[in-house]
């Protein structure tokens, strides 16, 4: 199977699913309701790296998207919750940048 570039990147969905489902959640008072932003965004990442980068890309940005997520809980009681959001998703957002999204692969 042919891998492709998607054509649409997915650095900017990973910023809108961690920084749109705190912010869903936040100012609705439905943790619910930025799970399913969260969720959505994540599941439409998943989709694009498996079929751009692997299943092993794929698996590890998954991995850093969720542990983004994880990891900002505990942050957020160092940091506050807005810093500890934006921190993270600059490191998952990041990685999904040079692991799935960046067109030239020569470092």
């Amino acid at each position: 199977m042919a891998r492709h570039r998607s054509p649409v990147p997915t650095a900017p969905a990973v910023a809108a699913g961690l920084v749109g489902g705190f912010a869903a959640a936040r100012y609705s008072g439905r943790r619910e309701l930025g799970g399913v932003v969260l969720a959505g965004a994540g599941a439409w990442c998943a989709r694009s790296w498996l079929r751009s980068s692997g299943p092993g890309v794929a698996g590890v940005l998954l991995g850093t998207y969720l542990g983004a997520f994880g990891g900002s809980h505990g942050l957020a009681k160092k940091i506050g919750a807005w810093p500890a959001v934006l921190a993270v998703t600059a490191v998952a957002s990041g990685a999904a940048y040079a692991l799935a999204d960046r067109t030239d692969t020569s470092f």
